[in-house]
């Protein structure tokens, strides 16, 4: 697989740089090319095709979670939101939060859909974090109809993560 990416890469420079080449550069890169080609095919002819039988539905599963972009965006995708959602203010740098939010989105997904979850890095944006209050990552805080419902700060196990979540979607 790693030879034929490697190949394909050489093959298209080399066909895209051979324009802006003398002539006689171009034509030695022009038979090389060609060589490539060949080894390209034989390497096709003997690799095992990787593709899957069509027969095969294609499911598209809806994300869990979303990362905020901008202000405007957590606007229509948080406040604006039908359902209620779980806003994960996290940074890149902290730990705890590498720790929590797959275990979040876990018990979002055991929601099947009737919550969302909105993550917000705080060194991008700092504005809705103070906005919200956040001293400290992590931090969840769930809206629902664009007002804050209820939030905690720190780690949680898996049983109290369920537990928020369903008390979210409860009220």
């Amino acid at each position: 697989m790693a030879h034929r990416l490697l190949v394909r890469r050489i093959w298209t420079s080399s066909v895209k740089d051979i324009r802006c080449l003398p002539a006689s550069t171009a034509a030695s890169l022009s038979s090389f090319s060609a060589s490539l080609q060949s080894a390209k095919t034989r390497v096709s002819l003997l690799s095992p095709s990787r593709t899957l039988p069509r027969s095969l539905p294609h499911v598209s599963r809806r994300g869990v979670s979303f990362n905020v972009q901008d202000h405007d965006d957590f606007t229509d995708r948080v406040i604006n939101s039908q359902l209620p959602v779980l806003v994960d203010f996290h940074a890149n740098w902290c730990g705890p939060c590498k720790v929590l939010g797959p275990r979040l989105e876990k018990a979002v997904a055991k929601q099947k859909g009737r919550v969302a979850m909105a993550k917000v890095d705080i060194d991008d944006h700092t504005d809705l974090a103070i906005e919200y209050g956040v001293s400290a990552v992590p931090t969840v805080i769930a809206i629902r109809g664009g007002d804050v419902v209820d939030h905690f700060v720190g780690i949680k196990d898996d049983d109290e993560l369920d537990s928020f979540v369903s008390k979210i979607i409860g009220q």
